[in-house]
């Protein structure tokens, strides 16, 4: 068996990167609004929205940050409930829970995706819709936005783990009313931080650019020269001064991280998806092993590894997950890990906890573990077969193999 490269750290930053950043840290132009006009931030939105297919793109501090902004701009009112599903992380809550509103949380299968029924079942009195692509797995967009079309509901996609994926033809992040990116570290693009959301509605981004501090008229440094001017100016206009400031901005720092690696998202998407599809083949042919097969409309873009644990108990699970460390691949089974912030039981912020027996019992046997694009074939061979005799160690070569 070869031996892994470190597994741990995510891809460099490109090289491309650092006359910029010394050039920031030479002027100390660091905040976005300094500069008239094309600040790095500025150039990040502009290059980050044609990138994607959206007319509008704010850089802003976090993920969670780009989620409070899309629910303040929506101006839901003081308790306005919205749906979530079980499956995702604690920042996303949380992030419902700062804007003053209520999660809603539905159930979400085995294969990691909304259980549609329950959603539509949960659907009377939501105001709003949070759709985590999470882990980079898309739930069934075409049936979501129909219900939520139908009742005029809007749409927010978290697409924190989804950068480069594709349903039906479209980006991730589109087919929502806002899409919301995350930029922290391991994701497709890292920065260490910072987040961004896309959206096509002038009212939407005007509101959240003011929300995030855009402070007196820096508003004007969001729109380039010759853009189509009349709608955002219009919508700036109407929330000049009639909206608190959060000052969830973006640094021009960040953004001098973040815009070289745009031109590799192709590249890393690419890499990403033959990797993982590589380990899922393998590692399925156990039988203590299961991949969720992706939906016939999605194009994922994976940025990490997941499978279910079959016919194992707990014990067996913890030493499944102890036996691949030991062999160098690190597994986290989420609803076996102590505090996981994506085990919706320990999101006790949410006082009563819901009681969702199809996802605890997915989260009880699903495991995550980290798949780099970096990684050659070679590697990926030897994160399956570590994977594959890790469940052998456990339950035993001759079980799995039913001799």
């Amino acid at each position: 068996m070869n031996s892994l490269p470190n597994m741990h750290d995510a891809e460099p930053i490109p090289a491309e990167a650092r006359a910029e950043i010394d050039r920031l840290l030479q002027s100390g132009d660091l905040f976005r609004y300094t500069a008239p006009e094309d600040a790095p931030v500025a150039l990040l939105e502009r290059e980050f929205a044609a990138m994607l297919g959206s007319k509008y793109a704010l850089a802003v501090s976090s993920c969670s940050a780009a989620l409070f902004l899309s629910l303040k701009a929506l101006g839901l009112p003081r308790d306005a409930r919205v749906m979530i599903p079980g499956f995702t992380f604690a920042a996303v809550p949380s992030a419902i829970v700062h804007a003053d509103c209520v999660p809603v949380l539905c159930e979400v299968g085995d294969n990691y995706r909304i259980d549609m029924a329950d959603f539509e079942a949960k659907l009377d009195g939501v105001m709003a819709v949070i759709i985590s692509h999470m882990r980079g797995h898309t739930s069934d967009m075409d049936a979501i936005m129909a219900l939520c079309d139908a009742r005029g509901i809007p749409v927010v996609e978290d697409a924190a783990h989804s950068l480069g994926t594709v349903w039906g033809g479209r980006n991730i992040g589109t087919i929502g009313k806002i899409g919301c990116f995350s930029f922290q570290s391991y994701k497709l693009v890292n920065a260490g931080e910072g987040g961004i959301l896309i959206t096509d509605d002038a009212d939407v981004v005007a509101q959240a650019v003011i929300l995030s501090g855009a402070y007196e008229h820096n508003w004007q440094k969001h729109m380039a020269r010759g853009d189509n001017r009349a709608d955002l100016e219009a919508a700036f206009a109407r929330w000049q001064n009639k909206l608190p400031l959060y000052n969830l901005r973006m640094s021009n720092l960040s953004a001098a991280v973040i815009r070289p690696q745009l031109p590799h998202v192709a590249r890393r998407v690419e890499d990403g998806r033959r990797n993982h599809d590589f380990v899922a083949e393998r590692i399925a042919m156990s039988p203590w092993i299961e991949v969720p097969a992706k939906l016939d409309r999605e194009e994922r873009a994976p940025d990490s590894l997941q499978f279910n644990l079959v016919s194992m108990d707990r014990d067996e699970m913890r030493g499944f997950a102890e036996a691949a460390a030991a062999m160098g691949v690190k597994v986290q089974v989420f609803g076996l890990s102590s505090d996981n912030a994506r085990a919706f039981w320990n999101w006790q912020f949410l006082g009563e906890i819901p009681e969702l027996p199809q996802t605890r019992a997915m989260l009880e046997r699903a495991c995550d573990t980290r798949l780099p694009a970096r990684l050659t074939l070679e590697d990926c061979a030897t994160v399956a077969d570590i994977l594959v005799n890790a469940a052998e160690t456990v339950m035993g070569e001759a079980r799995a193999y039913g001799t």
